[in-house]
């Protein structure tokens, strides 16, 4: 499936060839994101991500580093999570090289121009502003809000305003000199590529570089109490709500076994609470669940929208749903099992997908899982592991629920979380 090198300074690259395909995705890890950030510093990393786009000596401008990818048809892009940030690159295999230079020169010869700050900060103030004015957008924040109250991992990755306005070219050069270490940071090359090219490549292109300032660390997180409701009143058409439950983290024996109980809850048209809930009640166009881990913690959070005077009932059927996944009948976790197996199957045809599968887990947990110990972990998983899971989890006292539309009364919500 893949092959590791680690060069001198600490930098790991991971080469998943994958002879059938025309095309390499490049990407390029780094072990840092929003919980490595105070609040001051809020924000921090998704600047300095957007900031590597506006130009360096090579490319000085955003437009030059963009036509350089498209003008051989290829795609760039970037995205920061909470706990890491990826730069990637997607081009047909002549053109390796070419991304690679690329990115690494986005990396590491960034100007942050002055100008290009100033320029840049307006743009991520309306990228939250756009946020803040999607519903549904905004009530995952509110949810995050609620379930990880007080710490980094509940504020949104792209900062406040007010955050984003006190953000200094200082305190992003700083940031970015603490942070971005080769020690810290995963190359993963998948396509019709050879591992000793992708090494070669690395070696001269990232070889030198060094960094041997100690990488502050993030804020542990541990539960505490707080606000179970959250309520933004907006004049909306429907009622967008998020009602979640703390999960488990990355590193967690049990984490598949809760990924194959969120499969059962709500992921695709064939779930229960699609069936439920849409299919049966009529109540809501739009509901899924999903999950989320992180290095200490996670969340199982159910997403809907729904006519305002349904809410209560809404709330109500998605109750009776998370408090029957206490019983799974084998049949409908065979059924798991294999959508499980057959996306994480599917998606391994793309090598945007591959290399964020090698990358993402290599520098979040520093150990690869290959298909074939996934499959063999998820068929190992019995009924009894997710009944067991779901005793864990489903407790009325650490509902959470957070709710944006023409609702006010927080009281009335909150006496119906009960499981």
């Amino acid at each position: 499936m893949y092959q590791k090198a680690i060069l001198d300074n600490g930098l790991r690259i991971i080469t998943g060839a994958m002879s059938h395909t025309r095309s390499v995705c490049v990407a390029i890890f780094i072990g840092v994101g929003s919980r490595y950030e105070s609040v001051s510093e809020s924000g921090t990393s998704h600047f300095i991500e957007h900031l590597c786009f506006r130009g360096t000596t090579k490319h000085p401008t955003a437009r030059e580093i963009s036509e350089a990818i498209e003008g051989v048809g290829g795609i760039l892009n970037a995205a920061t999570d909470k706990e890491l940030t990826c730069y990637w690159c997607k081009v047909t295999r002549p053109h390796f090289r070419l991304a690679s230079e690329v990115l690494v020169d986005m990396l590491l010869d960034s100007k942050f121009d002055p100008e290009d700050i100033e320029r840049e900060r307006q743009v991520i103030v309306e990228e939250i502003n756009m946020c803040k004015d999607s519903p549904s957008q905004q009530v995952g924040m509110l949810i995050d809000e609620l379930l990880w109250p007080g710490h980094p991992l509940g504020r949104d990755i792209a900062g406040t305003r007010d955050s984003v306005t006190g953000i200094t070219r200082d305190t992003m050069l700083d940031f970015l000199r603490i942070q971005y270490k080769p020690a810290s940071t995963v190359v993963t090359v998948a396509g019709d590529i050879e591992p000793k090219q992708v090494v070669d490549t690395y070696e001269k292109l990232l070889g030198g570089w060094s960094n041997q300032r100690q990488k502050s660390e993030y804020l542990a997180y541990e539960e505490r109490p707080g606000a179970q409701v959250a309520v933004e009143t907006r004049d909306t058409e429907q009622a967008h709500l998020c009602l979640a439950l703390p999960g488990v983290s990355l590193f967690h024996p049990k984490r598949f076994a809760l990924d194959l109980l969120n499969i059962i809850l709500g992921e695709g048209m064939s779930s229960r609470l699609f069936s439920e809930i849409r299919d049966k009640l009529g109540l809501a166009y739009s509901i899924y669940s999903y999950v989320e881990h992180f290095f200490d913690t996670g969340s199982l959070t159910v997403s809907a929208s729904m006519e305002p005077g349904n809410l209560p009932r809404a709330v109500t059927a998605i109750l009776e749903q998370l408090a029957k996944l206490k019983e799974i009948p084998e049949s409908e976790l065979n059924k798991a099992k294999e959508i499980s197996k057959g996306r994480l199957l599917l998606r391994m045809e793309d090598s945007r997908n591959v290399a964020g599968w090698l990358g993402g887990q290599e520098v979040l947990t520093e150990r690869i899982l290959n298909l074939d110990e996934v499959v063999a972990i998820v068929e190992g998983i019995n009924a009894r592991q997710l009944e067991e899971m779901a005793q864990e989890i489903l407790i009325s006292e650490r509902l959470r629920l957070a709710v944006v539309g023409p609702v006010s009364d927080k009281e009335s919500l909150k006496q119906l979380l009960k499981l």
